[in-house]
């Protein structure tokens, strides 16, 4: 069998384009694409009926394509596939359903909240919440100038994390950008469309700051406050957002960088990633170029909940058990922000560290 999926000699038994098809489960009709698009082409083809016939040693390839097929898999990476041996096409597999689950996940999002909204069902718990928060932005020990930006407000809360010649502009007009929300109401097109029209202004104001092409941009994490028990989530780029919720803490972005990309696809371990000399490369961020979609999502809130927003200028270097457990230990906002800020400068402070921290309470 050669790498095409056609037999190597030309007296082998053959099976009817039929037979072929009910024994691999593809239809006769996939077959003739696949046959066209190099696919899957017959063993032998009747020069004067056109027929197409199939050697039995092909079913292997073609029941293959057709489990590719029922995940959804593009062609032209089923054609890639079958060109791998099993080790490689199973890394590769394992890639391309990584991708369709956090694709998923956002739609799974978007759609719950698009039902709840044409539904316009009323929300079973009518408890109002209210935010206490903190923001500070550091310098650090190490860089001589901080292109980190942070902002806490009544309704905003967002992290950006500037990077080039340009990143400390690059961040601060992404979240100037976004400080009106502060005091906007969700328009036509709810909260998450008005957090979505915000995003664009701010990638435009990025692109206006960093002068047009080159290598400046900003990543940018925010949470917009609904007026009830749910946030509006925006992140892009390697900033985090992170919820401490009865004693443990659960990170709710996913970062756009290499090393994560290849953690998902089962290419790298924790421990590699740890150390991987591009483990800061951004694969999605705000700055000049073809425009990324940031990823929108909503979360619910629970009073008791506090939340964390920061640059990997403190999760690069401190540990998730020990960002719990100052969390934890913090009684107020205030005093999270700072001994949060604090641990990443004992350590080292390589880089410009930015938390924003606030606490979801029943309303007075």
């Amino acid at each position: 069998m050669n790498s095409t999926g056609e037999p190597d000699g030309p007296d082998m038994p053959t099976m009817t384009i039929g037979a072929f098809a009910k024994a691999c489960r593809l239809s006769p009709k996939a077959l003739r694409l696949y046959d066209e698009l190099g696919l899957l082409r017959p063993a032998r083809v009747d020069a004067d009926t056109g027929y197409r016939y199939y050697a039995a040693g092909q079913l292997e390839r073609a029941r293959l394509v057709a489990w590719l097929r029922r995940l959804g898999m593009p062609l032209a990476d089923i054609r890639h596939v079958c060109t791998l041996v099993p080790a490689a096409a199973a890394r590769e597999v394992r890639a391309f359903w990584a991708r369709v689950e956090a694709e998923t996940a956002a739609r799974r999002d978007l759609a719950s909240f698009l039902v709840e909204q044409l539904s316009a069902v009323p929300r079973k718990d009518t408890t109002m919440l209210e935010l206490h928060y903190c923001a500070h932005s550091d310098r650090g020990r190490v860089r001589p100038a901080n292109q980190d930006a942070a902002h806490a407000g009544r309704r905003l809360l967002a992290v950006a994390d500037g990077y080039g010649r340009a990143g400390g502009p690059a961040s601060a007009a992404a979240l100037e950008a976004l400080r009106v929300l502060d005091t906007a109401e969700p328009a036509a097109g709810g909260v998450l469309g008005l957090l979505e029209d915000a995003l664009q202004r701010a990638a435009q104001a990025v692109r206006d700051a960093t002068g047009g092409p080159g290598d400046a941009g900003t990543t940018l994490t925010a949470l917009l406050w609904t007026g009830g028990p749910q946030l509006a989530l925006a992140h892009i780029g390697d900033s985090r957002a992170y919820v401490l919720r009865d004693g443990e803490l659960f990170r709710i972005t996913h970062d756009h960088t290499l090393v994560q990309s290849m953690l998902d696809e089962g290419r790298l371990t924790e421990e590699e990633a740890a150390s991987h000399p591009q483990r800061s490369l951004l694969l999605k961020a705000l700055g000049p170029g073809t425009p990324a979609a940031p990823d929108l999502r909503l979360h619910d809130a629970r009073p008791g909940d506090r939340y964390l927003l920061c640059s990997d200028g403190l999760s690069a270097v401190v540990p998730e058990d020990r960002i719990r457990a100052l969390l934890s230990s913090a009684p107020v906002p205030d005093d999270a922000v700072r001994v949060l800020i604090d641990a990443a400068n004992d350590v080292g402070g390589p880089d410009n560290v930015s938390c924003v921290v606030a606490d979801v309470a029943e309303a007075a």
